[in-house]
This record gives structure tokens, C-alpha cells and sequence, in this order.
């Protein structure tokens, strides 16, 4: 037993003596790349996971490809049609909005902004979602208000901040232009439009929305000169002492769950429930859905909000624990008194560890390709 201990200690003491002098330990940096570019995730070092974490864990690896649902199949020609409803404004009640308006691909499908602007250039409370390689989610929206990307497709048109229409009045608008007719009969058979073909021709469009290999993606394939040492130190320490993978894990860099981060403002200014106003569940109080880390150098400002402007302040929130808002006055006794998530712990992280951990976000981002709005039909 008093054998165990030692060995025990031991470990316990080389894991921290790694983890303080890893940017000088040169060869233990070369036997990380050396791992992590193996192709072999199994040859990785185990991730720091909670045990609320482990059970159905996934780790982080290469996206494989988008899957289409047996109920709405991919076809090129509902691709087409699906692409030229994502950029028709004619689908919002004023006819100046479209998908696009707030996915714009040059901004990494998102648009750049904290909160977007809707219908009479109104704003609502929420970051704009970058719809990057949103065919491999499986729920939508920072609330997951939606299940599928049908849903997801018609969320904006019927909100009364965003597009301001409803199903009936954007049927109606695109019935009513005469060049929609062969492109829906091409992609369903008949001329007939309809709120359930809209949703499935954008939805399949998003779909095809998927961002090219990254560095990371490569890296870990067998291409072990694609990172630098800083950069291999940071996918460690997102594996390990950051913490990160207990819920940006999976290859899509996200958990598909929901948390809450302190930031709920509960009983103030800016207070959004989050995950709350759909269940209905005190759990869920300022719980918003995990957002995908691929492209996340592209997509600025961060969390649901979009009050953090970069990586850089977003790190170091995530250094410090996040908000942990306590009750006060009448808050006191509430029971709907949102707790931040225990997931997210001080992380005492260095200068150059931060810096590291940047440093690898940013591998997880591809050149980003402008899509050339098409011709709409007359």
C-alpha cells in the first residue's frame, strides 16, 4: 500500500513539474507532437475530465461528413433552390432581410456583430450563431429552441425582432414570383410551395455550409510540421489543464449540451434566461447551448451576448472561473437563482500558457471562401 502512495505521489508531482516546465522540456514537447500527429488517438495522454464528463465521453478529432436525414435527402437541385430562399429577402416581411443578412460568409457565417439587426433595424439579445458546419448539430439555437435544421430554417422568419413574417406571408411572397416554379418542381417533383419545402431546400443548403480542413484537422492526421511547439503545447493544455475539452469535446469542438457561465444577469439589466424560457426548468436557468470552436478565430464577439470581443478576453474570463453571481436583497431565498456550472473552475493558467492555448484555437480555423449571392428568380 505505502508503495502505491509513493508511485502515486510521484506521478501527481511529474504531471505538475511537466505541466510548470513544459515550453523547456524540449523532448517532452517533440513526444506530444509525436502522439498527437500519430493518427492514433489512443496514443494520446488521457484528458482532464470531471466525472460527470466521462460517461459517453468523446474526444476531439476530424469532422467526417455531414449527414443529410432519411426525411429530407440531399439533392443538388434543393441545394440550388435552398441557397437562392437563404439570400431572398423576399422572404421577411419588409423584403429586405434574408438568412444571409446575418450570415454572411466573409465573416464566418455569422456577421460580426454582438447582437444583429432585425425588422425596422431592430436588435434583439442574442449573438448572431455562425452556421459553419451546423449540418453536424443535433440542437439549435443558444436556447436549443429547435431540434432539427428544418426548424432551425424558419426560427428567424417567424420572430417578431428578426424577419418579422409569418409562415403564411412567406409562402404567399414566394408563390407569387413566377421563376420559383421550376426550381421547386426540379427539387420536389411540382411547382407547389409550401412553409415544409421552404424549411427542407434551406435547411439542405445549410448542410452544405462546412468549413475546409484545418490545420488542426491535418495535424493530428499524420502531418506533424503543420503546428508549431507553442501550438502543440496549447492542444495539450486545452486536453488537459484548461480544462476546455470537458464541454468543447467531440469533433465538432462542442458538446452539443447546455451551461450556464455566470453571465445570466439575473435580475438586471441585460438578464436572459437562456435554456430556462423553453423547458421551463430551474436547471436550466442561464443555461445556453456550447458553441462550436471550429472557425472560432473567424467568429467574434463571443458567448451569447456577444459582449466579449476576442479570444483574448475570452481566455481570460475562462482563467479566472467565470462570474460566480451570489444572491442579494430580494434575491435571496429565490430558488430560481441561477449557480454557474461547477464545470467551469480557476484555471491558473501563465501568460504564455493563455498565449499557447490562443495559439491553438486558432489552428481550428480554415481561409474562410466568400459565396457569391446567386440570381434570384424573377
Amino acid at each position: 500500500m505505502r508503495i502505491f502512495i509513493v508511485f502515486a505521489l510521484l506521478l501527481l508531482f511529474s504531471f505538475r513539474v511537466r505541466q510548470q516546465d513544459i515550453f523547456e522540456d524540449a523532448a517532452y514537447v517533440q513526444l506530444l507532437r509525436a502522439q498527437y500527429s500519430s493518427g492514433d488517438p489512443s496514443q494520446w495522454e488521457a484528458p482532464v475530465l470531471d466525472a460527470v464528463v466521462r460517461v459517453g465521453f468523446k474526444d476531439i478529432g476530424v469532422l467526417p461528413e455531414v449527414p443529410f436525414p432519411a426525411e429530407n435527402p440531399f439533392s443538388e437541385a434543393k441545394k440550388v433552390l435552398g441557397k437562392m430562399l437563404f439570400f431572398d429577402p423576399r422572404l421577411s416581411r419588409s423584403r429586405q432581410i434574408s438568412c444571409a443578412s446575418c450570415h454572411d460568409s466573409e465573416l464566418g457565417w455569422a456577421d460580426g456583430r454582438s447582437v444583429s439587426y432585425g425588422h425596422n433595424r431592430q436588435t434583439g439579445k442574442r449573438n448572431a450563431m455562425s452556421l459553419l458546419n451546423m449540418g453536424h448539430h443535433t440542437i439549435f439555437f443558444w436556447d436549443g429552441r429547435a431540434a432539427t435544421l428544418e426548424e432551425q430554417a424558419l426560427g428567424p422568419l417567424t420572430d417578431p425582432v428578426e424577419m418579422a413574417s409569418t409562415k403564411e406571408l412567406a409562402v404567399k411572397h414566394i408563390r407569387k414570383v413566377k421563376g420559383y416554379r421550376p426550381y421547386f418542381k426540379a427539387a420536389f417533383g411540382d411547382e407547389k410551395v409550401t412553409i415544409e419545402r421552404i424549411a427542407q431546400a434551406i435547411a439542405t443548403y445549410e448542410r452544405t455550409i462546412t468549413a475546409a480542413k484545418t490545420r488542426f484537422d491535418r495535424f493530428i492526421s499524420g502531418e506533424k510540421v503543420r503546428f508549431t511547439d507553442e501550438e502543440v503545447i496549447g492542444l495539450h493544455l486545452f486536453r488537459t489543464k484548461a480544462r476546455c475539452i470537458n464541454c468543447h469535446n467531440t469533433p465538432l469542438f462542442a458538446d452539443e449540451q447546455f451551461h450556464n457561465e455566470g453571465l445570466s444577469y439575473y435580475g438586471r439589466m441585460y438578464e436572459d434566461l437562456g435554456r430556462y424560457k423553453i423547458t421551463g426548468k430551474k436547471e436550466d436557468v442561464g443555461g445556453f447551448k456550447t458553441p462550436s470552436l471550429r472557425n472560432v478565430a473567424a467568429t467574434a464577439p463571443y458567448i451569447h451576448n456577444g459582449f466579449v470581443p476576442d479570444l483574448e478576453g475570452m481566455i481570460e474570463m475562462y482563467n479566472a472561473g467565470m462570474p460566480r453571481p451570489e444572491p442579494r436583497g430580494k434575491q435571496v431565498g429565490d430558488t430560481l437563482f441561477p449557480t454557474t456550472d461547477p464545470l467551469l473552475k480557476p484555471l491558473h493558467l501563465t501568460p504564455k500558457e493563455r498565449a499557447a492555448l490562443i495559439a491553438f484555437l486558432k489552428t481550428l480555423s480554415s481561409p474562410l471562401r466568400r459565396e457569391k449571392a446567386p440570381a434570384l428568380p424573377e
